[in-house]
């Protein structure tokens, strides 16, 4: 990611858009290169709650989702992206990254860090936005 991508550019693209911000960030237009697993990885990260509008984020929870999107790539990075069906690297090895999963494909599982009950809550979520899934902590993510 260029130097450009921080909470003021991530405000000024969010501005006015009324879908859902886990959407808004798989949209390339908007930010380029955050896929499906590193944009609920992120959300998880900052806080912020997969179904909220994108408009409806504050200038201040921008900063901290545009902090968290940098943190989970950068870990994604340094652990070799995750290894889910098919993806390998381009030397036939596999990522780790998905041993660091908060809530990517951990339905019902409690999320680390939680102070949810999860005999109340369920745990962690899955639900199907824009065609793909979503994953969250329905505590933490507000």
């Amino acid at each position: 990611m260029n130097g450009q991508f921080d909470g003021d550019y991530l405000f000024k693209k969010l501005t006015g858009k009324k879908v859902p911000i886990k959407v808004a960030l798989l949209d390339q237009s908007i930010v380029a290169g955050i896929g499906n697993i590193y944009a609920s990885e992120s959300l998880f990260e900052a806080g912020i709650s997969p179904l909220r509008e994108s408009a409806s984020l504050s200038r201040k929870e921008c900063r901290r989702l545009a902090e968290a999107v940098r943190l989970t790539l950068n870990k994604a990075i340094e652990a070799g992206g995750s290894t889910l069906k098919d993806y390998r690297k381009p030397d036939g090895s596999e990522g780790y990254f998905q041993h660091l999963h908060c809530v990517y494909n951990k339905t019902g599982q409690q999320c680390p860090n939680c102070t949810c009950n999860i005999n109340r809550t369920g745990g962690i979520k899955r639900i199907v936005q824009a065609g793909r899934s979503t994953f969250y902590c329905p505590t933490k993510q507000k």
